[in-house]
């Protein structure tokens, strides 16, 4: 599991911890969390990231789609978001070719996040992300 090949739960928790840090000195990329409860955040976030990484779902936030309608997410803002926490696991040391697959699984999620026309609330998931639906729960 790309879960606990990357470190499991101590890696991500301060993969998030270390990511929030670096997307809110990010000009480009504050914007988007002023107003938002950052603890709130950090936790729907690794949780969500422990179940698309094939950790334990634990993640019971709204379904990316429906968390992102109307904020507007570009793809130039998805990778940047993307691109600091590839680096921030690349800084805790995990393997670069663990690395790669964290990035391919996250851009497998792109059409859930980003907001280039399409409908929101499409419903569309991305196959093999091990993230269920709203409302799903693990068996």
């Amino acid at each position: 599991m790309l879960y606990e090949e990357i470190g499991g739960a101590a890696v991500l928790r301060t993969a998030v911890a270390v990511l929030h840090q670096r997307v809110l000195a990010d000009p480009a990329l504050a914007p988007w969390f002023t107003n938002v409860d950052l603890v709130l955040l950090r936790a729907h976030q690794h949780a969500f990231l422990t179940a698309a990484l094939d950790g334990p779902n634990l993640f019971t936030g709204r379904h990316l789609t429906d968390a992102h309608a109307g904020h507007h997410v570009s793809n130039e803002a998805f990778d940047r978001l993307t691109d600091h926490l590839t680096a921030v696991l690349r800084d805790l040391g995990v393997a670069p070719a663990k690395v790669a697959e964290v990035s391919e699984r996250l851009d497998a999620l792109r059409p859930l996040v980003i907001e280039d026309g399409q409908p929101s609330g499409s419903g569309v998931r991305a196959s093999g992300s091990g993230v269920r639906a709203e409302g799903e729960r693990a068996r």
